[in-house]
């Protein structure tokens, strides 16, 4: 004990300001927290599992211990998400006393959703036809992807890409468009259907177009039709 100490041991309560100053000091040095109340995890870790269970992927829940300490003694301990709270990433939980003394601590929790997504297996120039050696399966935390990360390869048939894909990246959806099956100006068939009949006719689609796109075509007699183009090459108006 060096000499400032023990001469502030002398002083009328110095015990307890020192007492108070180290654990100051310790707070401002990233102290650890102190453990989360034993009764009040499972409660919080019940109503995190209860409200992802909807969401796809494997869902990882943490909770961390919160910086005020233990929360205090509850028999009535109810969990519940501000509002507005999305369920994935980081996400503050709270925890009220619904008996007296009422209280109300918030917590922090994360949550990761496992799933599996497509990457590029090597540097995709634009305007490349994708196929399955294309890309490449991976695992990770999908909250810290792009929400429009392609995670099936049925995504990918009949796609192109818009702009050049580095390889390892994550391929999304707004970075690929479909190949088109007609070009402006070319002559396809239009089949129109109703209750009891179907008729086929032929005109020109007024601009290119991938399969499950409308598209619209002038009639020889100058009508403007729009109907949905299908894999086929057939323009079909439906109802």
């Amino acid at each position: 004990m060096n000499k400032t100490i023990r001469q502030a041991l002398q002083w009328p309560f110095a015990g307890i300001l020192l007492a108070a100053l180290l654990a100051l000091a310790a707070t401002a040095h990233g102290a650890a927290p102190l453990p989360l109340s034993g009764y009040a995890r499972p409660v919080i870790e019940q109503f995190l599992s209860t409200q992802t269970a909807g969401l796809p992927g494997q869902v990882q829940i943490s909770i961390d211990a919160p910086h005020s300490g233990s929360l205090p003694p509850c028999d009535a301990l109810e969990a519940f998400l501000p509002g507005g709270a999305l369920l994935r990433g980081r996400v503050s939980v709270g925890v009220r006393c619904n008996a007296a003394p009422r209280w109300t601590r918030y917590v922090q929790a994360r949550i990761a959703l496992m799933g599996t997504y497509l990457a590029a297996a090597r540097q995709i120039e634009a305007g490349q036809a994708l196929g399955p050696a294309d890309t490449v399966a991976r695992e990770a935390d999908m909250t810290t992807l792009p929400a429009s990360v392609v995670v099936d390869s049925s995504q990918l048939e009949g796609q192109v890409t818009r702009n050049r894909i580095a390889a390892g990246a994550p391929v999304r959806r707004e970075q690929l468009r479909g190949v088109s099956l007609v070009q402006q100006g070319q002559t396809v068939k239009v089949v129109s259907r109703g209750p009891g009949f179907v008729v086929s006719t032929e005109g020109k689609a007024m601009a290119a177009a991938a399969a499950g796109a409308l598209v619209q075509v002038r009639m020889q007699g100058g009508q403007l039709l729009t109907g949905t183009l299908g894999a086929d090459g057939i323009v079909d108006r439906g109802n």
